[in-house]
């Protein structure tokens, strides 16, 4: 009986001391984290960035918490609020893909261009045209929910500006490190 006792107790006490010595994990960080300087997270988007202005811009984007290996990203900005009313999935307001894993900011008023200066490409929107949609919610009826969202990719996908938004989600499928969302309301 001393015998198990005195191995049991030797038992705990190694299980015990390897536990001590057994290297810790580093505490997980915070995710992709998206923000816009242009309007805080769930508040109105300003006139300017709307179709309110006759020629809207983009807002600026940062973001913060990139995931390691991340070699590219893809923006998407669509209105979910509008699907019942259109009986589509969403409005797409704005898809950029191939932005560089080393960038951390899309400028304000980011031009019409399909090719931009760091490689990245627009997409067409839901008005068919290349680029920034700026938000247009009727004045009757509620605010819109217009979100964008970030996602961080471990590849560059093998697309042009004619791709769709159902060809982007397909490709970037099983290749997502991490995403950051940021949403603004507004209507007319």
């Amino acid at each position: 009986m001393r015998t198990k006792r005195a191995f049991a107790i030797c038992a705990i006490l190694t299980t015990a001391a390897a536990a001590q010595d057994a290297p810790k994990k580093a505490p997980a960080g915070p995710g992709l984290t998206l923000t816009t300087t242009a309007f805080a997270d769930g508040a109105e988007i300003p006139a300017r960035f709307t179709q309110s202005d006759p020629k809207p811009v983009s807002p600026k984007l940062q973001w913060t918490n990139v995931p390691p290996n991340t070699v590219s990203f893809v923006l998407y900005m669509h209105d979910p609020d509008a699907a019942p009313q259109k009986k589509i999935d969403d409005v797409l307001h704005w898809l950029v893909i191939n932005i560089p894993g080393t960038a951390r900011e899309l400028p304000e008023a980011v031009p019409p261009d399909a090719k931009l200066p760091d490689g990245s490409i627009q997409c067409k929107n839901q008005g068919g045209v290349v680029g920034y949609r700026g938000p247009g919610a009727p004045a009757a009826g509620p605010h819109h929910h217009y979100t964008i969202e970030l996602f961080a990719l471990d590849t560059k996908l093998d697309l042009g500006p004619d791709a769709t938004r159902a060809d982007v989600l397909k490709a970037i499928d099983g290749h997502i490190l991490g995403k950051g969302v940021v949403v603004g309301r507004f209507h007319r």
